[in-house]
């Protein structure tokens, strides 16, 4: 528990994308924090739907579920992908809580806050930072990307979510927070941009990605945020495959 502890408190240093809690395996932390259920989700994609219409100007119900739930799956990716990363990065090490073991509070508006076992890092060591980044991509693939971010992919498919969309959403969260890790820390930035590369490269987000003009990331597919607005013409965002 201590080690687990050190670490979800240099991670969280990365900033509030990378905060994290941890509680003994086996136990609930009880309060505010909740299983990721799939009425919360459910609730959670209603009040992005309702936050979004607000902030657009739109009358209640008025944007797509689909529209709610891939910008509802975008936010909890990040939330999942983005202390991994910094754990590997940071410490040699593979955080990959199961999806009915991580807690969170479905708070809206700001980085969700996320609890996790011990057991997701104690039982998960990759090896010291030392560690071949080839090997730690080998672990992030098989039980993060493979193992809570396929089952939030499949909870969130439910919503009529297409997998393109759902692993563009993973794809671009994985690089929102390799870009936070090597502007907190520039020190950082070539085994952050080399694990990065390295699980863009492995399937499920091979072909989910290309490079722009001057070689800036770039998404093959659209988080479709931009139909939220009025007669759907948002602004896009900067990787969308829509962008020119």
């Amino acid at each position: 528990m201590a080690m687990a502890t050190a670490l979800s408190e240099s991670v969280t240093g990365l900033g509030p994308f990378f905060a994290l809690r941890i509680h003994p395996h086996g136990t609930e932390p009880g309060g505010p924090w909740q299983p990721m259920s799939r009425p919360l989700l459910e609730e959670r994609v209603a009040a992005v739907g309702e936050r979004l219409a607000a902030t657009g100007g739109r009358p209640p119900g008025s944007v797509e579920t689909r529209v709610a739930a891939s910008v509802a799956h975008l936010g909890l990716a990040a939330r999942l992908i983005s202390p991994a990363l910094a754990a590997a990065v940071l410490h040699g090490k593979v955080l990959a809580p199961g999806l009915t073991e991580l807690r969170w509070q479905p708070v809206i508006g700001g980085p969700i806050p996320l609890s996790l076992p011990d057991s997701a890092l104690v039982d998960s060591p990759a090896g010291p930072p030392t560690s071949p980044p080839e090997r730690l991509a080998d672990e992030l693939s098989t039980r993060l990307l493979d193992g809570s971010l396929r089952e939030l992919a499949d909870e969130m498919g439910e919503f009529s979510v297409s997998r393109h969309i759902l692993w563009g959403n993973t794809a671009s969260a994985l690089n929102g927070a390799a870009t936070m890790i090597t502007t907190s820390r520039p020190d950082l930035a070539t085994p952050t941009r080399t694990l990065t590369s390295l699980l863009l490269a492995r399937p499920p987000l091979r072909s989910t990605t290309t490079s722009a003009a001057g070689g800036a990331f770039r998404r093959r597919s659209c988080c479709l945020i931009y139909r939220a607005a009025p007669d759907r013409k948002g602004a896009l965002c900067g990787d969308c495959a829509l962008a020119r």
